[in-house]
């Protein structure tokens, strides 16, 4: 596995006014997401994994300075391209780590068939076999969102506007595109992503010192809906 690469990662509750503000901006410096459609915007759907004890949402409501979670993710309703994502956070760094699994595959996941996760060449898929088997992880709560998306090379920064957050409990309704969801936070989150350093004219665009920061977490707040 090649060597592990922190990235910081801020992020600001922002309002519809801030988005128009941003957008003006962004659109002349920065590249739009490759997964964005005509409207620039794309739909994320997530599942996140938790224990009997809901150690993901203690670890992040108690601050704890090193935490990990488990999710599985696709884009704009595509479920022929679906991810497991591990994102490890170490204070204000955070680290992710990706493995492609099939449509059948993660049916079986979310049907509680755990074995095939073993049946690939993947340490990642391995590690969530691990974890299921011995730190009782699960498939919880589905999350989608709406994601405005640019990229701006320099830094390798990656700003998202994500807004519409909406969830369900029924983990097993993932790959199914007419599940009903529920609103589970009415609130517009910017995030700022960068490797070493964050440029000034990005700096300057977001205005980061006159935004509410935040440690706001999709999958917390859907816990509580």
């Amino acid at each position: 596995m090649s060597e592990q690469k922190y990235r910081a990662e801020l992020k600001h509750y922002i309002n519809i006014a801030d988005c128009m503000e941003l957008r003006s901006k962004l659109k002349y410096i920065a590249k739009p997401d490759s997964n964005a459609l005509e409207n620039g915007c794309y739909k994320i759907r997530s599942l996140y994994f938790d224990n009997y004890e809901d150690k993901a949402v203690t670890d992040k409501l108690s601050g704890l300075g090193r935490r990990e979670k488990f999710r599985l993710r696709y884009y704009n309703g595509d479920a022929s391209f679906i991810r497991l994502e591990k994102k490890t956070k170490i204070n204000k760094g955070c680290y992710k780590e990706t493995a492609a699994i099939a449509a059948v595959q993660c049916g079986e996941i979310i049907n509680g068939r755990y074995d095939g996760l073993l049946s690939r060449d993947s340490p990642l898929l391995s590690e969530l076999y691990a974890k299921i088997r011995y730190q009782n992880l699960r498939p919880k709560t589905i999350v989608d969102y709406i994601r405005e998306a640019y990229i701006y090379t320099a830094g390798n920064v990656r700003i998202t506007i994500d807004s519409d957050i909406r969830s369900s409990s029924n983990a097993t309704g993932f790959l199914n595109p007419d599940i009903p969801m529920v609103p589970s936070a009415n609130a517009i989150i910017l995030e700022v992503k960068y490797d070493n350093f964050l440029p000034d004219i990005i700096r300057n665009i977001v205005q980061l010192s006159s935004r509410s920061a935040t440690e706001f977490s999709k999958y917390v707040v859907s816990r509580f809906v």
